[in-house]
Parts: C-alpha cells; sequence; structure tokens
C-alpha cells in the first residue's frame, strides 16, 4: 500500500474510537482511502474493505450506525456499549427524520432495548416488518415480531443474549448432511459382530484421549463413569444446572466436585515457571456467571430440539460457550467435549448409538484445535484486567457480561466442522479397520498357540506398539513365559502379515500406538 495514502476508519470502527471504546472485534473493519480504490482483503477469517472516500462521505454518528448496519452487520457488544450514550432526543429526531427507514428502525429498537427507556415515537401502525439480522449474512433463529418498531427480531436467541453465526461456504447445512449419510455408509459396511464391540471400543477411545488432552490419565473407575455417561448422551437431557453438575462430579476428583456453578474467579493457563503464569483464558466473574449460563441453557435447549442452525454449527457454539463461561472449578475441559457428543447424538447427526472419536482428532491437532479457541480467547484476554496474587488467584477488575453476550461463533464452528469431517473420512474409517484387522490377528495367532485371553490381548498390543515385534524386554514377562521362541516369532508374524507390517513398515493407522522401549 503507498504510504501517501491515507485510510480513515469508517462504520463501526469509527464509532469504537469516537466513543472510546473497546469491544471484542468485529470480523470486518472499514475504511474509506484518499486517494484510493475498492478493495477487500480477507485473512485468518477477518475482512478488511477500503472504499474510495469519494464513495462515502459520513459525517455524523447516524451515518456512521447507518454506514454500519448496511455493510458491516449487526456487532451487537458495540451497539450495546454506543447506543446508551447518544441523547435520547437525538436518537428520536434522526428516527422521525427517517421514519420508514430500515436502519433508523433497527436503531430505534436496539436503543430502547439496551437503555430501557422509550422513545418519545408512536408505535408504527403501517408498513412491512423488517429482519433486525440479514438472514443472507447470518443464520437466524425463530421470528419474534415486535409490533412497535415493525421488526422481526429473528437472532438466535435474545437482543441481550445471542452468539452470532455468519453464513459461510462450510457451514451449509448440505455439508452436515453429507458428512452424516458418509458416516452412515461407513458403518452399514460393518459386520454386526464388530460393530456391537467398536461401539464400546468408541467410547473408550473416546474418554481416553478427552483426558489425554488435558494430559491427564483417568483411574479406571473414573474411566467407566464417562464412558457410561457418553453412552447415555443422546437419551438424557444434560443441560441443566443439575445435570451439569452431576456430569462434573463423576469425572473429577471428589475432592473437587461442584455443587453449583463456581462462586470464584478461574483462569486457564499454564505456569512458566515458580510465581509466572500464562494466561490463556480469563473466564467471566463469579457476579456475571449465573445470568450468562441461564441464557446458555436456554439457548442450548433449543438448539437441540430444533434445526435452525446445523447440527454441527449448534454442538460448536453449545460446547465452546460453555468452555468460555468456564461454570466449574475443574472438569471444563471434558465437558466442553462431552457436549460435542451431547448436541450432536441429540440432533441425530450419524447412525443411532454410534460416537464419533472427534477428541482423537483434537488430540493429534493441538495447534488447530488451540486456534479455535484463541479465536475469541486472545481478544478477550486483551481486553480484560486481571491481577494474581502470591497464591496464583485472580482477580478481575473490568466488567466481564458484554463480551460475553454475543460472541461471533464462526470461526469455532468452521473448525468442528473441519474436525468432525477428518473424524469421519479418516479417524472412525481407520479404529474400525483397527478392530476388523485385530479379529483376523487373533484368529492367525490362534493357529499358532490358543494362549489366554489376557495374554494373547497383551501380545498382539505390544507387537503393535513396536512395529509387529515382541522386544526383548518384554518376551521376558510372566504372560509370554510358556512361549517358545520359535512360537513367539510365529505369533509376531502373524501381527505382521495381517497389519501389513514389513521389517522397516508403517505402525498401524489406529489402535493402541506408543514407542518402542528398546
Amino acid at each position: 500500500m503507498p504510504e501517501s495514502r491515507k485510510l480513515s476508519p469508517v462504520g463501526y470502527l469509527w464509532l469504537a474510537e469516537h466513543f472510546k471504546q473497546n469491544p471484542i472485534p468485529h470480523f470486518v473493519e472499514s475504511y474509506l482511502a484518499q486517494p484510493g480504490k475498492r478493495i477487500t482483503e480477507r485473512a485468518d477469517g477477518r475482512v478488511r474493505e477500503i472504499y474510495p472516500h469519494t464513495q462515502h462521505n459520513p459525517e455524523t454518528v447516524f451515518d456512521h450506525l447507518e454506514f454500519a448496519l448496511k455493510r458491516e452487520g449487526l456487532h451487537l457488544q458495540l451497539l450495546r456499549m454506543i447506543l446508551p450514550l447518544i441523547p435520547v432526543e437525538d436518537v428520536a429526531s434522526y428516527v422521525r427524520s427517517k421514519p420508514t427507514g430500515g436502519n433508523a428502525r433497527r436503531i430505534w429498537y436496539l436503543h430502547e432495548r439496551f437503555t430501557g427507556k422509550t422513545l418519545p415515537i408512536p408505535d408504527m401502525s403501517t408498513g412491512n416488518y423488517i429482519d433486525l439480522v440479514d438472514p443472507d449474512l447470518y443464520f437466524t433463529g425463530p421470528t419474534l415480531k415486535v409490533s412497535r418498531h415493525r421488526i422481526n427480531r429473528n437472532l438466535l436467541h435474545t437482543v441481550h443474549f445471542s452468539p452470532m453465526l455468519r453464513r459461510i461456504a462450510s457451514l451449509h447445512p448440505a455439508k452436515d448432511a453429507g458428512l452424516h449419510e458418509r458416516c452412515a455408509d461407513l458403518i452399514s459396511e460393518v459386520p454386526p459382530a464388530v460393530f456391537r464391540r467398536a461401539l464400546r471400543y468408541l467410547y473408550a477411545k473416546e474418554t481416553r484421549t478427552s483426558y489425554a488432552i488435558e494430559h491427564e490419565t483417568p483411574t479406571q473407575q473414573r474411566a467407566e463413569k464417562f464412558m457410561a455417561l457418553l453412552a447415555r448422551a443422546a437419551s438424557e437431557d444434560f443441560l441443566s444446572e443439575k445435570a451439569l453438575v452431576s456430569l462434573q462430579n463423576a469425572i473429577v476428583d471428589p475432592r473437587y466436585a461442584a455443587t453449583k456453578w463456581r462462586t470464584v474467579q478461574n483462569y486457564v493457563g499454564r505456569t512458566l515457571a515458580p510465581g509466572m503464569e500464562e494466561i490463556h483464558l480469563v473466564p467471566p466473574t463469579p457476579n456475571d456467571l449465573p445470568a450468562l449460563m441461564e441464557d446458555w441453557l436456554k439457548l442450548s435447549s433449543r438448539l437441540i430440539s430444533q434445526s435452525f442452525l446445523p447440527p454441527i454449527a449448534s454442538a460448536a457454539v453449545v460446547a465452546w460457550l460453555f468452555v468460555y463461561f468456564h461454570p466449574f472449578e475443574d472438569g471444563n475441559g471434558r465437558i466442553h467435549r462431552f457436549l460435542i457428543h451431547h448436541v450432536l447424538a441429540r440432533r441425530k447427526f450419524g447412525p443411532d448409538g454410534v460416537l464419533l472419536p472427534v477428541s482423537a482428532v483434537l488430540l493429534n491437532r493441538p495447534a488447530d484445535y488451540d486456534a479455535s479457541l484463541e479465536s475469541f480467547s486472545i481478544p478477550l484476554k486483551e481486553r480484560s484486567e486481571y491481577e494474581l496474587d502470591d497464591q496464583a488467584r485472580m482477580t478481575v477488575r473490568n466488567a466481564t457480561l458484554d463480551h460475553f453476550r454475543y460472541i461471533d461463533c464462526t470461526a469455532i464452528a468452521e473448525a468442528l466442522h473441519r474436525f468432525i469431517e477428518e473424524t469421519i473420512e479418516k479417524e472412525l474409517p481407520a479404529e474400525l479397520r483397527f478392530l476388523q484387522h485385530y479379529d483376523v490377528a487373533r484368529v492367525a495367532m490362534r493357529d499358532v498357540v490358543d494362549m489366554p485371553e489376557p495374554a494373547a490381548n497383551l501380545f498382539l498390543r505390544l507387537c503393535l506398539q513396536n512395529n509387529g515385534r515382541l522386544s526383548k524386554v518384554k518376551r521376558k514377562l510372566d504372560a509370554f513365559a510358556k512361549l517358545t521362541p520359535a512360537e513367539i516369532t510365529a505369533l509376531e508374524e502373524a501381527v505382521r502379515e495381517t497389519y501389513g507390517l514389513g521389517a522397516d513398515g508403517p505402525i498401524p493407522e489406529s489402535g493402541p500406538v506408543a514407542a518402542a522401549d528398546d
């Protein structure tokens, strides 16, 4: 860009600077260029629009409001911040000057909702109803007609709490339908006996990888509890405080079991050195949390029972908002991933009873998973004022509620769609192939020696961890003490042939994988 080019903010960016507000950035920012030509720049899900200064000449606050509403969508957090700062009479005069103007009516409606004050303007009695949210730009919810302004309030939830989701190509409902069919086709090709065992295996795999994401290994008892909960994800409603508290109690150490939403400030971070914390997420304060969770529960219940959002996008909204709110002191991440399954199951995405091992994909793609979380958490942290005391307890100094009311969920929904697509196209087929090969390998092993089941399974697992060979150390285990060297060699060959492992061949696509130990 030439240095002589002068860029002046317009629309929401100008309004934020004019009123000295610092909201979470909108997905688009606009400038007037002098001299200049019309340019659209896209990067990392954000849009930069540049207009020639001769094309627009906004002078007043209302000029910029109209520009923003016409060209930049709906930035509800900023509008909530600035509209109450505009004198009532100024807003009333503006609305009277454009009695049928669509954007004037939107400003009128939002000003009254955000201030709680009624403008000295009579109700509209004629004219068409207009949408508050542009349905070509955003996914919208069920319409509520507001007769005073002749507005269709079509937000996903309410004017005081409504995540936003833009319509982009990767979130088209047809893509969800295609993945659903692909998943159904995969399962239909699996023999019934393998399928029944695969369900248990997939539940165990999801449990293990969900804990592994947080560098934890559950006890056998806790793992069994989590698997049982996953099995109930489709049949029970977990979207209440009581149900989520019960879920949290089942998956954490009893000493950290909750009885209600947290009453202390928490955060997500990691310790870099003694006394030095790297903060990743600053959740809402305990005072702001109850109102947010109440709205989140109401919206989430609608998303699992209605279809105004595609299933995967619904799961993203429910699960990611939960982890951003972080309503418990422990267990939030595992519940966040559980909620992905809960929403997909209740929306009947995929065949009945099938659980997609999505956490395995999240575990294998930590940078992409982190990026999805950071799409909101990083700009949030930049706008958070907090202190940590000598016991690493956080105190948040700024108001937090407005930052969480209107989270743009487009990037996280797009990310979850990619994770689910990879799960169905790669991870799930690999798991099913692994189980089918496992059965073939066990038959081949029985032709060599009919070992007790625990010993045979241990042999197979250890061979797969070491590219089809039992290490010298593992050969000395008590479970294999009765095997001859020739039998061990034959058993190894049976495993290698089944899984296509040569001397330098690849390890299996899935299943128990670990480094060799000698």
